[in-house]
């Protein structure tokens, strides 16, 4: 039998990209000690007060069908949490609650793209974007990241890859995999790029509650100009530890709500009602455990770092945000697909290979902080043994001299010494 060109499509490298993380479940399963830090599910728990809504709401009967895209009491909780969050003025018929961010991502890529157009993604990316973009037949066009800028974009490189095909541009702020944290100065560029061109902005700030070293968040549709042509997706999985819930939500203008809603109808006929009612208390309350979380992923970012600066063979570029951190392997003499195989299958630490995320992520692997404390400090400490035992071959050496934005970074970085050392010795 015959299949839909779509389902070769969504069978990408970004779907493979999970390969690593299942062998290290089938690891644990078979009783083997191994540190999983290649997904990015909360340890913590949901706060309870949403919880017993949601207990609540079950046992009184509200299992029936509800609003396609969010009831009325959800969508105005979530428009005035999205402008105290913001100061971007929206009101109900802004709102369109999706399952999950990635229902969001998926929403807004089938409302502004179709076969032949093109949407413009900085790389690395998250895994499924890919697939997002190819579901709706556009095609991505990735744009590097740089590390020497700590993965921050830039809009001059977003501008050169502009087409007469684009039809948007998708980011995500704080970013997963890198952790990069975009500032006004970045967003403001990249708006008038958008505005000049007559661009959709795509917007993923699923992390926008998780900022780290006092950063706050700006979102591009609160900007001059853009809250026209910004969709902004936005989820509670991370923020208030709810990924099994599935509760995401866009922003956009009234008439791109009113298309999402047209394709709820189509997909998936409105996310279960029980939820809808429970979780509006999630934007109407201040919840402490909201906070604790931010900062234990602060914690935990620090005490990786802290763990890794005397490791000679690996580089951590700290995060800004995001509960995710990248770690450059380019001194072991691996690529990021052979360290992250072999870290696994050696000492029993499981992290995602950077190119999973795009090319750009070559040369990298991402480490998920939602794991605890303990477990870090174990999984660094074993990250940094294993990276101890390897010897850097002279074929990295050369082909870092012959790549000098990279070459440079770790020459000034002192957690390479090794690269210093064994320069000296040829």
């Amino acid at each position: 039998m015959r299949y839909a060109a779509i389902v070769d499509r969504l069978a990408n490298e970004g779907a493979r990209a999970w390969e690593v993380h299942g062998r290290a479940m089938q690891h644990r399963r078979e009783g083997r000690d191994v540190v999983i830090l290649s997904i990015g599910d909360p340890d913590f728990e949901t706060p309870e007060a949403i919880t017993k809504a949601m207990v609540e709401r079950v046992s009184s009967g509200d299992t029936h069908y509800g609003s396609i895209d969010g009831g009325p009491e959800l969508k105005a909780a979530i428009a005035a949490y999205h402008k105290r969050q913001t100061s971007h003025d929206v009101g109900a018929e802004n709102i369109s609650v999706t399952l999950g961010a990635q229902g969001g991502l998926y929403g807004a890529a089938m409302c502004v793209a179709q076969y032949g157009d093109e949407i413009i993604v900085p790389q690395p990316v998250y895994v499924t974007y890919d697939s997002v973009v190819q579901a709706c037949g556009a095609t991505l066009v990735d744009v590097p990241l740089r590390p020497e800028r700590d993965f921050h974009l830039d809009a001059g490189d977003i501008e050169a890859a502009v087409t007469p095909r684009t039809r948007a541009v998708m980011i995500n702020t704080p970013h997963n995999p890198t952790g990069a944290a975009y500032g006004r100065d970045d967003l403001m560029a990249l708006g008038e790029v958008c505005k000049r061109h007559d661009l959709w902005l795509i917007s993923d700030e699923v992390y926008s509650r998780t900022l780290f070293d006092g950063r706050e968040h700006v979102s591009p549709a609160s900007l001059p100009g853009m809250a026209e042509r910004t969709i902004v997706v936005d989820s509670l999985s991370k923020s208030h530890a709810m990924t099994g819930w599935r509760v995401g939500w866009t922003v956009g203008p009234a008439a791109f709500t009113r298309h999402m809603y047209y394709l709820g109808l189509a997909l998936h006929y409105g996310p279960p009602t029980f939820i809808q009612s429970s979780v509006a208390v999630a934007f109407t309350e201040n919840f402490p455990e909201v906070e604790e979380m931010r900062a234990r992923y602060e914690a935990r970012r620090n005490l990786v770092c802290e763990a890794l600066a005397a490791c000679e063979r690996v580089r951590v570029i700290k995060p800004e945000g995001s509960c995710f951190m990248m770690i450059d392997v380019r001194p072991s003499g691996l690529t990021s697909q052979e360290f992250s195989s072999r870290l696994l299958d050696e000492a029993g630490v499981s992290l995602l290979p950077g190119e999973g995320f795009g090319s750009n992520g070559s040369g990298f692997v991402r480490l998920s902080l939602t794991a605890s404390d303990e477990e870090l400090s174990e999984a660094s400490r074993r990250i940094a043994r294993f990276a101890g035992t390897l010897n850097l071959p002279a074929r990295s050496i050369t082909a870092l001299r012959r790549a000098p934005d990279t070459f440079q970074d770790h020459v000034k970085d002192a957690s390479s010494p090794c690269i210093r050392r064994d320069l000296r010795s040829r």
